[in-house]
């Protein structure tokens, strides 16, 4: 129980690390400007997918891979 339980709560760790690098590092959206004729978005310009990469990602890929590990091994556990 306690393998299920935690590769839970190391999987939930992983992702919200994860989304808290993702979202936690620039601003989302910039101030409207009013002298430009571009429709006002909330994304932010320039983005790219940098910082979905395992570079910054590394510990919360970590934390869900050691996760998945534990309920791997909670489930195969319990099913014997």
């Amino acid at each position: 129980m306690w393998a299920v339980l935690a590769g839970a709560f190391l999987f939930i760790c992983g992702v919200l690390v994860m989304t808290w690098e993702a979202l936690g590092r620039r601003r989302l959206s910039g101030p409207p400007h009013p002298f430009e004729n571009d429709p006002q978005t909330l994304e932010p310009g320039h983005q790219g997918l940098r910082f979905l990469g395992l570079t910054r990602n590394w510990h919360a890929a970590a934390l869900m891979a050691l996760g998945a590990i534990l309920l791997l091994f909670g489930a195969i556990r319990y099913a014997w």
